[in-house]
């Protein structure tokens, strides 16, 4: 086989690595914003964070037309050395050169002073830790103690085995025990506040907040009895074999319903920092209704004021003015002017996220101008990530990153981005609607029903067939699941 050579020409599309900042940049939330710029200041000294805005504006590179390709970075050679231009960056008699300024005007001052609050409290597993230090323990047992607390998960359940815990002891602190004084100080661990915290499954949880309560009645050992001896029959609601098993009337039962649903199945949850639904939301964007007009405006963090550091500008005029410029020099003035480039790569790229979440928020807002006047969800209109693109002329992969995490505010709430966008259903009138307006519907039926009789799926289907929906019995109880709303059975009150 002889061996040829050719010629051949092809075209690729390839990201540069300030696209691809972007693109990352895009996806990051407010949150975390301000945290992603101070990890950038530390990594590159030449970008910095001004208090006041400058007038004069440097232009920025253009990604498509101006980035240096991979192949043509500097990479220390002599001809880079002998080639470096500072043109662009020194300019006699401007002082002001480089300066970014992208807060945005209509910003007030006192927003960029405005901390965000957060909450200052103690932990479940500090909780756990502090009322463990009130048992006198040996040392052995407390740290048996300390492994238990430490094993408790998230809601306050204990869901890995005792023999775990035993081989975990075992090896990682050489302590030799048993599953007998495992389990008592498990015991004691059960007594701590909140009632509860150490259960090994549910029924035990619900057990031990009763076991408190047994001084407040008759009715709370009626319903210990019950999660005792019939917990599986009242999960699954077949409330008449509890009745016959242990003869008690309605009354008796809804007394025992009532005990029993005003315990916690997540005593942990609802403790400190593991309290997953305390975390705070902060808005990207407000929507405010100012007499029937739509004003939207970006969350001042996104716009934080930038600039090339002062000092770096002033090494590269030192530079230039200097007569004498020998090979170290030059590799100072070429490392400079690396890091002044990667400063202005970023800033552009927050200026273009800037103005990227802008125009596509805006979008949302005008194609959902009816939902954003009045807060009702039956208003809200099929949309998908296409429709956005079309209208921003963004490719449906930006769009998706603008809306994947990020949060905005109106008089109505603080809504996700994701939350508006919903796929089309026809009506016999042939209008499209939105499914985000079926399941709406569909939960205020199971709302307004006799908790006594509550609607079948094929009740439903019937309700929404009557107000004009085409839907099957099958996708109403799709829709019904992802409202996590149960099936009638479950949902039935004596």
């Amino acid at each position: 086989m002889s061996l040829s050579q050719s010629l051949q020409q092809k075209l690729l599309q390839k990201l540069s690595p300030q696209q691809i900042q972007l693109m990352k940049l895009l996806q990051v939330p407010t949150a975390i914003l301000e945290e992603r710029i101070k990890e950038e200041m530390e990594e590159n000294p030449a970008l910095e964070q001004g208090e006041e805005g400058h007038d004069d504006e440097f232009e920025s590179p253009d990604y498509e037309a101006e980035a240096m390709d991979e192949d043509h970075e500097m990479d220390g050679s002599e001809e880079d050395y002998e080639n470096i231009d500072i043109s662009d960056y020194v300019h006699e008699g401007d002082d002001e050169v480089g300066d970014y300024k992208l807060r945005d005007d209509n910003y007030p001052e006192q927003d960029d002073k405005k901390t965000i609050p957060h909450k200052v409290e103690t932990s479940f597993i500090e909780l756990m830790m502090l009322q463990l230090g009130m048992l006198t323990l040996d040392d052995k047992k407390r740290k048996i103690a300390e492994q238990l607390i430490g094993s408790l998960d998230d809601d306050g359940y204990l869901r890995r085995e005792i023999d775990s815990i035993i081989d975990d002891l075992a090896f990682r602190q050489n302590i030799d025990t048993n599953e007998e004084e495992v389990g008592e100080l498990l015991l004691q661990i059960q007594q701590f506040d909140p009632p509860g915290v150490g259960a090994r499954n549910l029924q035990e949880c619900l057990i031990l907040q009763l076991e408190r309560k047994l001084d407040q009645g008759k009715q709370v050992a009626l319903a210990l009895k019950v999660l005792e001896k019939y917990f599986d029959e009242f999960t699954k609601k077949h409330y008449e074999k509890i009745q016959r098993g242990l003869g008690i009337s309605d009354e008796e039962l809804k007394e025992v319903i009532h005990q029993i649903i005003k315990l916690n199945p997540k005593p942990g949850g609802n403790t400190g920092e593991e309290n997953k639904n305390n975390n705070y939301v902060i808005p990207d964007f407000f929507i405010v209704n100012n007499n029937g007009r739509l004003e939207l405006s970006l969350n001042s963090k996104n716009a934080p004021d930038l600039r090339i550091s002062e000092g770096y500008r002033e090494m590269l005029k030192d530079y230039d003015k200097g007569s004498k410029k020998d090979k170290r020099q030059k590799e100072a003035v070429l490392f400079i002017k690396q890091k002044i480039d990667s400063a202005k790569w970023f800033i552009d790229a927050i200026k273009q996220r800037q103005n990227t979440l802008m125009s596509t928020m805006e979008a949302i807002m005008n194609y959902q101008r009816q939902f954003f006047l009045s807060g009702d969800e039956t208003d809200l209109r099929p949309m998908i990530l296409k429709d956005i693109a079309e209208l921003t002329h963004l490719d449906i992969s930006t769009v998706s990153r603008v809306a994947n995490s990020k949060f905005v505010q109106t008089e109505f709430g603080t809504y996700r981005l994701k939350f508006f966008f919903s796929e089309s259903l026809q009506t016999e009138s042939g209008e499209e609607v939105s499914t985000r307006e079926v399941k709406k519907i569909l939960s205020d039926f199971i709302e307004e029903e006799y908790k006594k009789r509550p609607y079948s799926d094929e009740r439903l289907t019937e309700l929404l067939q009557e107000k004009g929906y085409n839907i099957a019995r099958r996708t109403v109880a799709k829709y019904r699941e992802q409202l996590n709303i149960p099936v009638a059975r479950l949902r039935k009150n004596l």
